[in-house]
């Protein structure tokens, strides 16, 4: 049988794995049931070497036909901190936690092609199964790395994929290049004078300043960026005083940066540095700005996507191979293993007009499993042509 009917064979196994995944949803390294779990399947399955706890709660299996290349196929395992509000019978039985990004659909459909992977082997080399703890934030796939997995299981190349709704069902979109933004965080604290809200002449107002510094901030993309270079600057948290009848002492600022280029954080920090002293100046206060460098671009390398373009097209009428990828301005901590290894990120579409990712009524379309499954085995049998 071809590679797309042998999976489609145990889709009824893939249901039933994907929807107790879902059930018993795990935050960032807490995925013990959810390790435990991968790890039984993949002995079930035959892989010929199993590793637990790598990162913390992460697992890794060997699958090995001859000598030749090694390949990754990487799978994301953590939920995140929402309570579900959808209603299917397989819903989290976890207060305040559910899978409401499809990492549960992630983890099935490499659970399927790992299956396939180690009964037909055909493939000459290794291909490495990794299931990543703690994509949601809590950068995962760089505690993988920091806990040797890239000397403990070597491989030359690397391959994901992430469902996404809104895309048409079981199309795949890959492309060279950046298709995922970089994420750095700040943290502002405005000091200024507080005082009766009566008497604003006698206070150095740090709202006021704060407020005049979100305004600003928001220049930096619109006045200070070629707007053929997408990013985003984004104020997420404004906390300042707590009476009603005075002027605080302090207001502090959060927020994020986005871009899609690899030497953005340095510049972005100058931007915000040079912006907050200007505002300091003007309103009398202090600013200070702690800038955090955080996950840097996913970014495609170009023989690693003509690979995966090319498993795409192969599956068709089942998945179909779409346009090149439109990058998106979110992130993806799979973009710490393409800095290590040259790779490759996919689309896969989840259908239109349903939930969003991160929405409280999320839930994975089953209908991409098979398709999924098939793709990433298809990866990994062109990645390791004998």
């Amino acid at each position: 049988m071809t590679v797309p009917n042998q999976i489609e064979a145990g889709l009824p196994d893939m249901i039933a794995w994907r929807r107790a995944f879902h059930r018993h949803p795990e935050l960032a390294y807490e995925e013990h049931r959810t390790a435990a779990t991968v790890a039984d399947l993949l002995r079930g399955f035959g892989v010929d070497e199993i590793a637990t706890g790598i990162g913390g709660t992460g697992v890794v299996g060997i699958i090995r036909n001859g000598d030749g290349p090694r390949v990754a196929l990487r799978a994301d395992m953590d939920a995140l901190p929402i309570a579900e509000t959808g209603s299917p019978p397989w819903r989290s039985e976890i207060a305040g936690k559910m899978h409401a990004c499809g990492h549960d659909g992630h983890m099935t459909m490499l659970l399927g092609a790992a299956r396939y992977l180690a009964t037909a082997r055909r493939f000459a080399g290794t291909v490495v199964l990794i299931f990543q703890p703690a994509e949601e934030g809590r950068a995962g796939a760089k505690a993988m790395i920091a806990d040797g997995v890239l000397d403990r299981f070597p491989f030359e190349r690397v391959f994901a994929l992430h469902n996404v709704p809104g895309m048409t069902v079981a199309e795949i979109a890959v492309s060279a290049g950046a298709v995922m933004a970089a994420v750095d965080k700040f943290d502002v604290l405005v000091t200024g004078k507080g005082g009766h809200a009566a008497m604003p002449h006698l206070n150095r107002d740090p709202v006021l300043a704060a407020s005049a510094l979100v305004v600003a901030l928001q220049s930096i993309v619109s006045r200070s960026r070629d707007p053929g270079r997408p990013a985003v600057v984004t104020i997420t948290r404004f906390n300042a005083g707590e009476a009603d009848n005075a002027t605080p002492g302090a207001a502090a600022l959060r927020g994020n940066v986005r871009f899609l280029e690899a030497d953005g954080s340095p510049v972005f920090r100058d931007h915000i540095e040079r912006v907050a002293r200007g505002v300091a100046e003007t309103y009398g206060v202090s600013i200070d700005v702690d800038y955090k460098t955080g996950r840097p671009p996913t970014v495609n390398a170009e023989l690693e996507a003509a690979i995966a373009r090319e498993a795409a097209a192969t599956l068709a009428p089942l998945a179909t191979l779409g346009a090149l990828q439109t990058p998106i301005m979110a992130s993806e901590d799979f973009s710490y293993f393409l800095e290590a290894r040259p790779g490759a990120f996919a689309f896969l579409g989840a259908g239109e007009g349903r939930p969003s990712l991160h929405s409280s009524d999320y839930d994975f379309n089953d209908a991409i499993l098979v398709p999924g499954a098939a793709f990433l085995a298809r990866l990994a049998e062109r990645a390791l042509r004998g």
